[in-house]
């Protein structure tokens, strides 16, 4: 494992790891980020899943006291009504994307996973964010977890297969869904995260074990640097856009996509940068 492995292993960890919980894409900055590496091979890509595995590690590491108590108040007599309430807003929410997963996986592997999609897909949700943040300012949303219903819970589980477009950004997707469908800031980004585990967790076991066959032994050193430093980079992360949102709007992040978007772009239309499209 020369040099180079490591450095990109180390850059890649820290994409994944900042972009993995904001409203900006991790898998659409990796695609980009891994391509301007010219680490493309098949080994790369099921290495960007294993990462986000260290990235959710770190989401369960911040919220272990919620996740101990909704595990005990779920599992154990007598039962707790708002734990087992709260179990299953997560799956109702986690469905659609499993599900519709699933059922294209293959055909989004093969024919979205390159830089112009992702590019477009984060130019389209960042006017998005704009056009919602700018409706909420006149029709605030309060509502918060325990308060959701069942409905709520499979409409933002939709909007969560939406990321399947990468570039689209799943911790985007199911932030504006939520509050789109009444959740406040702060109750759906942290209803983001939970829901984060279920799904990243299904799609990185999934992912992995199709492609099983691909990891050697001298691959470990690879490995291990893209985990630790994406365990670390997300909790930076996920603290940083807790305390964001107390008093932030998410246009800066819109702002971020506009312009990262077009200049993805603009390098393509005008042949600065080749990027790898699908054939």
């Amino acid at each position: 494992m020369d040099i180079f492995a490591l450095i990109t292993a180390f850059l890649l960890g820290i994409v994944e790891g900042i972009t993995e919980f904001l409203p900006i894409s991790s898998t659409g900055h990796l695609i980009i980020a891994s391509d301007l590496l010219g680490a493309n091979d098949e080994i790369v890509k099921v290495f960007e899943i294993v990462i986000q595995l260290a990235a959710i590690f770190a989401v369960c590491w911040v919220y272990r006291t919620k996740i101990a108590e909704v595990t005990i108040g779920t599992l154990c007599r007598p039962r707790d009504q708002r734990s087992l309430r709260f179990v299953l807003m997560l799956i109702l929410s986690f469905l659609p994307a499993a599900i519709l997963g699933l059922l294209f996986y293959k055909q989004i592997k093969a024919v979205l996973f390159n830089p112009i999609v992702v590019a477009g897909a984060l130019v389209v949700g960042g006017i998005i964010i704009i056009i919602v943040e700018r409706y909420l300012r006149n029709h605030p949303q309060q509502m918060d977890i325990d308060n959701m219903t069942a409905g709520t819970a499979i409409k933002i589980g939709f909007a969560q297969a939406l990321a399947m477009i990468p570039g689209t950004s799943r911790a985007g997707a199911t932030i504006i869904g939520g509050v789109i469908f009444g959740l406040s800031r702060k109750a759906a980004t942290e209803f983001s995260f939970f829901l984060a585990i279920p799904t990243m967790f299904a799609a990185s076991v999934l992912d992995v074990y199709k492609n099983w066959h691909l990891f050697r032994l001298e691959h470990i050193p690879f490995f291990a640097v893209g985990c630790v430093v994406s365990f670390v980079s997300a909790m930076w992360a996920v603290r940083f856009l807790l305390r964001y949102i107390s008093t932030h709007t998410f246009i800066p992040f819109a702002w971020y996509r506009i312009v990262f978007g077009m200049i993805v772009l603009a390098t393509w239309y005008f042949g600065l940068v080749d990027w790898s499209l699908p054939n």
